[in-house]
């Protein structure tokens, strides 16, 4: 086994605490990678807050972070000692189902390994995540990072941005196409800067005007205040496509009335039970979908077109130290627009 250090959680009212990790030896498809930097995702903030220590399985947050290779085990054809590398939120999957074979690795019929909190499919260990100055993956999950892309910024892509990524371009949208993002949080405005980059006519929909300019300055052309009746039916059936960031349960059929006919509702933000109105879907043969992270293909992608436009999150970069400080943070909403970890100070 290779040690390490990183952050680790013990219960659901424990601050994480900086500790000796244990990572595998690597095999022959493996890469060692120095992890430099890690966003900080809602989905931590949900697994910190709900580990209650089972069985004694360590938990290590971490599953959008870029870093460098320091080591390659003899199989490995894609990657040299020294090469920029991003890894997202799987880090393995069966290769056999349909999905699988179909490229869409995150909807895998045995369920996808998980870059913490899953279990290792040679060994049955815990995952560790990327709170950590080392991770060990499979080649064929660790991605190029692209030279202009900045390291640290870079970061939440293999997350928040391939999440919004996979229902933008599926929906097919481009120049013609009207997109509404609900919700300018680590989600939304990577969203936002996506869809502006497609060339679709982009607005915000947010609970006020608060974040006009922000929403200006990330090219959209305009913000519907969700509170404002007046402003919401204004906007009824106006988008070809609306991006529900929202992490919060909240009432959809407001989000449905804002879809044009045809056109597409897409949760991505919270991911619990919803219930819908059939009358706000039958009313212009509207659709509601959502979609999870993305398989290796659409990530290559996501990260080659942030690359062509020079697309990274907007972040708020602090030594892994601070963790703590992160998310408490992170669950009051008091960040523009994702907290990322230097984890150098785990040197």
């Amino acid at each position: 086994m290779r040690t390490t250090t990183g952050w680790q959680v013990d219960g659901p009212t424990a601050p994480l605490r900086r500790t000796s990790l244990e990572r595998r030896d690597l095999r022959p498809d493996d890469l060692a990678v120095r992890v430099d930097y890690c966003g900080v995702c809602h989905t931590d903030l949900h697994a910190v807050r709900g580990h209650d220590g089972e069985a004694g399985r360590p938990l290590v947050p971490g599953h959008e972070f870029t870093g460098v290779v320091t080591e390659a085990g003899p199989a490995v054809t894609r990657f040299s000692v020294g090469d920029a590398v991003a890894v997202g939120n799987i880090v393995d999957s069966c290769g056999d189902c349909a999905m699988c074979r179909a490229g869409q690795e995150n909807f895998c019929h045995t369920f996808p390994t998980l870059t913490y909190g899953g279990a290792d499919r040679h060994d049955g260990s815990a995952t560790l995540g990327g709170y950590s100055r080392e991770y060990v993956v499979r080649e064929g999950f660790a991605y190029a990072l692209p030279a202009g892309l900045d390291p640290a910024a870079a970061a939440p892509l293999l997350c928040a941005g391939v999440t919004v990524w996979e229902p933008l371009h599926s929906s097919g949208v481009g120049p013609g196409t009207r997109v509404a993002v609900a919700g300018l949080g680590g989600l939304g405005h990577l969203a936002v800067k996506f869809a502006v980059a497609l060339g679709a006519e982009t607005s915000v929909v947010s609970r006020s005007s608060d974040k006009a300019d922000d929403a200006c300055r990330l090219g959209a052309r305009g913000l519907v205040v969700s509170t404002d009746p007046e402003q919401m039916a204004d906007a009824r059936d106006r988008f070809d496509v609306v991006i529900d960031t929202i992490s919060a349960p909240h009432d959809l059929g407001p989000y449905l009335r804002l879809v044009a006919m045809d056109g597409t509702l897409s949760l991505v933000g919270h991911l619990g039970p919803v219930t819908v109105e059939t009358m706000d879907l039958l009313v212009g043969r509207k659709k509601l979908s959502s979609a999870g992270s993305g398989g290796r293909p659409a990530t290559a992608a996501m990260l080659d077109f942030c690359a062509e436009h020079t697309i990274t999150a907007d972040i708020e970069l602090l030594a892994s130290s601070r963790v703590n400080e992160a998310l408490d943070r992170l669950g009051r909403n008091d960040v523009r627009y994702r907290f990322v970890l230097d984890m150098s100070d785990l040197d």
